[in-house]
């Protein structure tokens, strides 16, 4: 639709706290109700208790020495860990001014972190402003003019500098009969200074046509901020309808299959964003603009089931943890679009309100509003996956012996976040991780720069795959694996992939690895790499990545036990295959320093044409 016809169809009427609820509901009997229902008490209280810890500490400052921290060291963490606890401060006393409105305290904390918000340099992260230390080439400005000390942050908008915008909207929309006018028109002026009119007048950003979580993030929060406070369909038309084209981009990066090639945690944050102004879009609209509606929108919904092995245990394939719950609310949300295509996991794995190490308002508001306990599943559903575009398999499994999980994946390595990966695969028992993926590292200059794929945890070196020759995989969208079978029977499933592109090797005519998850009391895993080469390799290693480590037990037999007793056992040909365990560690996405094992079978003699072959068989 043009201009004039989105016009048509955005409301005249104000945009309150009531955009955020259901027709005839008073928001302050809401915020009373929450907080005296049993269902809520957990979340409640789990808001008080962090209300408590901050009340009794300074709002701290994002000193000039933290901001210049990445640009002098890389480091990231150092000024994001104030950074987002100044975040999870407004978050946490917009929340429970809500809750307990007689609460001067509250109040006062909120009054006084929402006044240090507006007061910060930029609302952008280090990491998005790089060069901002750079002098200015000795260039003098006349004093009457102000514009130049605002010339590159001011003109920002990165994530974080959006999802704030948002944020301080949304809370001015819930909390604005108690709110000073001075603060609420400090608040109004820095967001239309800071987000609508960059987003207007010095656009385009790169995010804008991103096929990633950013066009999402950060067109979605924009615009969301935009339905709370701009009143005038003519004003607001504009905002609404650049928002929707970086919608579009951001749709266009799934498949038809849904799955998002970043994964969960992904999947939560760009996603979310997204169905966060589509809600508020849908209600602004009365319902005229429908983005729910779509096809890919409704496939994409069903990811998070797909997406699990077992509880908490993700499919972390690219920068994902290998644990993580759910946010509730967007959850139940989808639910409640989707009825019987989104599963309801159980409330065990609602997030705690302190997971969020970002402490984002929007979804920490959801968790609330949109959280639905008759919703509450039981488990994760046996179940099995295969989606085509992104070439993931997965699968959950369930006998009388326990729960099990296998996945692999093809795809390429040119993916968002990517990670060199093509062939890895997870393999998980009642809880435990045996075959890992060792996700996300902790984000530095270097983890996004030319040396990405040299951190253990992006290359593929730190993934269970051949090393053919020396050579790990490489990066780029050419590095790509070709599905050659798929077959997903009640029994058994086989999976077969093309991999020799990944390599860059002329002399690699061909490497084909198959899978067969034979799905038993106690399930079996039978992996074959046959390889093809030119002449005769250099060498062949077969790794296998795993948090626990690998002990030799003889007879072609490697084993891992994990610390309740579980074991997998490796079976191999001794004649053909020499086991190496190596221990290695790497940062993880918290900068901890974390032990990982690559168990390296090493082939005795490598021919032009070999094929080798393992078999993985749980144990009690």
């Amino acid at each position: 639709m043009d201009r004039g016809q989105l016009s048509a169809c955005l409301t005249e009427t104000p945009h309150n706290a009531r955009l955020l609820f259901p027709d005839g509901t008073d928001p302050q009997q809401y915020w009373r109700r929450l907080r005296d229902a049993e269902e809520y008490r957990a979340a409640v209280e789990e808001i008080r208790a962090e209300g408590e810890r901050l009340l009794r500490e300074p709002i701290p400052e994002l000193t000039y020495s933290l901001f210049a921290m990445f640009e002098r060291s890389g480091n990231r963490l150092e000024f994001e860990k104030v950074y987002f606890e100044k975040r999870r401060r407004l978050t946490t006393m917009a929340l429970l001014a809500l809750i307990e409105p007689e609460n001067r305290n509250y109040r006062e904390a909120l009054e006084d972190i929402l006044w240090s918000i507006c007061n910060e340099y930029t609302w952008c992260l280090p990491a998005h402003l790089k060069g901002s230390l750079e002098t200015d080439g000795g260039q003098t400005f006349d004093v009457d003019s102000s514009e130049w000390s605002r010339r590159e942050r001011g003109t920002r908008i990165d994530l974080f500098a959006a999802e704030t915008g948002f944020a301080l909207c949304e809370i001015v929309r819930l909390t604005e009969p108690r709110l000073p006018a001075l603060l609420r028109s400090r608040i109004v002026e820095e967001v239309v200074q800071r987000i609508f009119k960059p987003y207007l007048l010095h656009g385009p950003y790169h995010w804008e046509t991103s096929e990633n979580n950013w066009a999402a993030v950060c067109a979605g929060s924009i615009a969301s901020a935009a339905l709370h406070l701009i009143e005038a369909p003519e004003q607001l038309a504009p905002i609404v309808e650049k928002a929707l084209a970086s919608m579009d981009c951001y749709l266009a990066g799934f498949g038809d299959d849904g799955a998002c090639l970043e994964s969960v945690g992904y999947w939560n944050y760009g996603f979310g964003f997204f169905i966060y102004f589509a809600d508020l879009l849908h209600k602004r609209t009365r319902g005229a603009i429908d983005l729910f509606q779509s096809e890919k929108v409704r496939r994409i919904a069903q990811f998070q089931q797909k997406a699990y092995l077992e509880g908490d245990i993700t499919v972390n394939f690219s920068d994902c943890l290998q644990r993580a719950n759910v946010n509730i609310g967007l959850t139940h949300y989808l639910a409640c679009l989707y009825p019987g295509e989104v599963a309801s996991p159980p409330l065990q794995l609602r997030a705690p309100y302190t997971e969020d190490h970002c402490s984002r308002w929007a979804p920490a508001l959801r968790n609330l509003l949109w959280f639905d306990p008759a919703k509450s599943g039981t488990r994760w559903e046996a179940a099995d996956y295969f989606l085509p575009d992104a070439q993931w398999l997965v699968s959950r499994y369930e006998s009388a012996d326990g729960t099990y999980g296998f996945a692999a994946k093809g795809g390429h390595n040119g993916e968002p976040h990517n990670h060199n990966d093509l062939g890895h695969f997870i393999l998980t028992c009642c809880g435990e991780v045996f075959l890992c993926d060792l996700g996300s590292g902790e984000y530095t200059d270097r983890y996004f720069g030319p040396e990405r794929f040299s951190f253990d945890c992006n290359g593929s070196q730190g993934h269970s795959v051949p090393i053919a020759e020396g050579r790990f995989q490489t990066e780029g969208t050419a590095s790509a694996a070709q599905c050659l079978d798929i077959f997903v029977g009640e029994d058994r499933i086989v999976f077969e992939l093309e991999l020799a592109k990944a390599y860059g090797l002329t002399q690699l005519r061909s490497l084909v690895r198959k899978f067969a998850w034979h799905k038993a009391e106690k399930p079996l895993l039978v992996l074959e790499d046959r390889f093809a080469f030119k002449a005769q390799p250099a060498g062949i290693v077969e790794r296998f990545v795993t948090m626990i480590e690998p002990v030799a037990e003889g007879g072609g037999v490697v084993a891992m036990r994990s610390e309740t007793g579980r074991k997998l056992a490796i079976r191999y040909d001794e004649r053909q295959l020499e086991p190496i365990v190596r221990r290695s560690t790497y940062r993880n996405h918290f900068g901890k320093e974390t032990v990982w094992y690559a168990l390296d079978f090493a082939v005795l003699r490598p021919q032009p044409e070999i094929a080798v072959t393992f078999t993985f068989q749980f144990c009690s």
